[in-house]
């Protein structure tokens, strides 16, 4: 019986001490990560509790599939896998291979992402790679597989994105979605056995194969890395509930994806191999508040593998020197996850984690349940003045593909705002609104970017050719792609907070104005969008004199080391020590008089050698234009 290797079913019972004992090993046993860990204390009573409120504060929010759906769902990746075989020996039998062997060069289909995580929520898409033997080509995926999928009758909406930059067949089988990529290993035949893990299989591939072989490799390692599984999933689940109630979950708009927020989980994880899931989620925000970026987040000492694929290495591409939230994947060839980040989004996701840490901490001295933590921000309330982008088209099937190409350019308006001098900070909203009126003959898609002004006096910004130029760059590549369609149109208004309800629900705009009301004075009145000690970063980083005109650059120059330029292997593993994961003076304290806590100050600019205040004071960042 095939396996989908994505079974990971999520109990739904309490948490009990056997709970935390489940893990990959003892975690006494062994280290994971790049640093020893901070506590390896082990859950109190209390801990278990609190797990228990989250995991049933959780449920209503469908994180959770029943038994039922997740058998569903194994079955669709049962039929999916004998097709896959099915076409792979009718196509080599075609090829004059013989029947008898063709029965047995295999081929499977791995799954990868939430699901392979054991993460997936509700009606949650899969995510899926098809595998196959040498004699196998891509462009027999894309014909005669692609042929036989539109003979199931389970099979709707099925689509092939061949020239995309990772090619893929996106369909929906039997109700679930399903985005399936392709991989050509230079096998003769693919054992069900195969881990997809082993670098050789690497060796002479063509870039479109190891990146279709990434998303896998990437999932399997960081289950690989984690102390206790179970305890790693529940604390993901609650992460990335919280990370899309606040509007910071969309690697293309430069949020952080799926598999940044499940590399930072992990990395919590490692720092605290005991620890149950509130106890995590509490950590997660303490240690990630406290983050000196842009040194990277890694998982494991990068493999020492050269196959000539390209690597995110700051010493040899100059690129990888402006990212400013590294976080890095843990399998070969290595990627930063987060290359679409700004100087905005980090700002807001900055400020998020200060807030998410205020709220567990509020919820562990019981001053809070767990849903203030999924407690949505009043982004409506946040600014004076937004940029609405309105993207509309005659058909569903054009505004799907529509959407897509402005969404995935969006992040490039954000650049440009960012680059004016009177604009502090450009939010933009991940969410897509429906217009309050639509017509009748025309689809119609909505962002909100909300605008955070330099305070000035007389101040008058002319925004006209920074929005005509983003409109005019898509519009240029739809026709590039030869997918401009009469009724496809494209346009972005200048609106001021009092004219919001022109566009969004009113009802919407009262609850975030009743919400906001209620907490403002908790906030000292600050209903600016970001904390005043972001907005001085911020202005810091404009007043710079070194900055240039473009200010396309970005470094971080308080306290960053340059880095070694050499040949040693090692080099690039000393000069990004993730080993900045600064914990609480209480815990330090706690540490020296235990004895359980471990702490690691190789390289770190918060070195817990000493028990001073500066240790939990968070990481001054000054960021300039160069």
């Amino acid at each position: 019986m095939w396996s989908t290797q994505g079974n990971n079913n999520v109990s739904n019972n309490t948490v009990t001490s056997t709970t935390a004992a489940t893990s990959n090993t003892s975690p006494n046993s062994r280290s994971l990560g790049m640093t020893s860990a901070i506590s390896v204390a082990e859950p109190k009573p209390s801990d278990l509790a609190r797990t228990n409120e989250l995991r049933e504060a959780l449920k209503p929010y469908n994180v959770f599939e029943s038994d039922e759906e997740l058998h569903h769902r194994m079955e669709i990746l049962s039929k999916l896998n004998a097709l896959v075989k099915q076409w792979i020996k009718e196509t080599s039998v075609a090829r004059n291979m013989p029947p008898n062997i063709a029965e047995n060069v295999g081929g499977k289909i791995y799954t990868f992402g939430s699901y392979r995580l054991g993460v997936h929520h509700k009606g949650a898409d899969i995510d899926a790679l098809c595998v196959v033997p040498r004699h196998i080509y891509r462009s027999d995926y894309f014909t005669s597989f692609f042929d036989l999928l539109k003979q199931q009758k389970e099979v709707t909406d099925l689509r092939a994105v061949e020239e995309a930059f990772v090619p893929v067949i996106k369909m929906n089988f039997d109700g679930i979605e399903i985005d399936m990529l392709f991989a050509k290993l230079a096998l003769k035949e693919i054992p069900d056995t195969m881990d997809l893990r082993d670098d050789m299989l690497l060796k002479n591939l063509d870039q479109k194969c190891v990146r279709s072989l990434n998303g896998c490799r990437v999932t399997d390692e960081i289950l690989r890395l984690v102390p206790n599984i179970e305890n790693f999933r529940l604390a993901l689940r609650a992460i990335k509930l919280w990370a899309k109630r606040h509007g910071i979950y969309s690697n293309v708009l430069g949020y952080l994806g799926g598999v940044s927020w499940a590399m930072l989980v992990a990395r919590t994880c490692q720092l605290y191999p005991n620890a149950v899931a509130a106890t995590l989620i509490e950590k997660f925000f303490l240690v990630f508040s406290r983050w000196q970026w842009p040194q990277p987040v890694l998982l494991k000492q990068p493999d020492n593998v050269n196959f000539g694929f390209p690597v995110w290495d700051p010493r040899v591409n100059i690129a990888d020197r402006h990212h400013l939230m590294p976080i890095i994947t843990p399998a070969y060839p290595q990627q930063n996850s987060t290359f679409n980040v700004s100087v905005s989004t980090r700002t807001i996701m900055q400020e998020a984690f200060e807030a998410g840490l205020s709220a567990t901490e509020q919820i562990i001295m019981g001053k809070a349940t767990w849903d203030k933590l999924f407690e949505p921000p009043n982004f409506f309330c946040k600014y004076k003045h937004y940029i609405v982008l309105l993207a509309k088209s005659a058909s569903a099937e054009d505004q799907l593909e529509w959407c897509g190409l402005v969404e995935s350019k969006i992040r490039h308006l954000i650049g440009t705002l960012e680059r004016n001098q009177h604009i502090t900070l450009a939010h933009v909203n991940p969410e897509g609104f429906p217009p309050l009126n639509p017509e009748e003959s025309r689809y119609c898609s909505m962002w909100f970017i909300g605008l955070l002004f330099a305070k000035s006096e007389n101040l008058n910004v002319d925004l006209t050719y920074d929005i005509k130029s983003f409109v005019d760059s898509i519009e240029k590549q739809a026709e590039q792609l030869n997918m401009l369609k009469a009724g496809m149109f494209i346009e972005a208004k200048h609106v001021k907070r009092k004219e919001l309800h022109h566009y969004v629900s009113p009802k919407l705009l009262k609850r975030e104005r009743k919400a906001l009301s209620q907490i403002s004075g908790a906030r000292n009145g600050n209903i600016s969008g970001i904390s005043p000690r972001s907005q001085e970063l911020l202005k810091k980083r404009r007043s710079d004199p070194n900055a240039d005109s473009e200010g396309k650059k970005r470094r971080i120059v308080d306290g960053e080391q340059p880095m070694s330029q050499g040949d040693d292997s090692n080099s690039l593993v000393d000069g990004c020590d993730d080993s900045n994961s600064g914990f609480s003076l209480d815990e330090y304290k706690q540490s020296l008089s235990t004895g359980k806590d471990e702490t690691s100050n190789s390289g770190s600019t918060t070195s817990t050698s000493s028990a001073t205040p500066a240790a939990t004071k968070p990481p001054v960042v000054q960021e300039v234009c160069t």
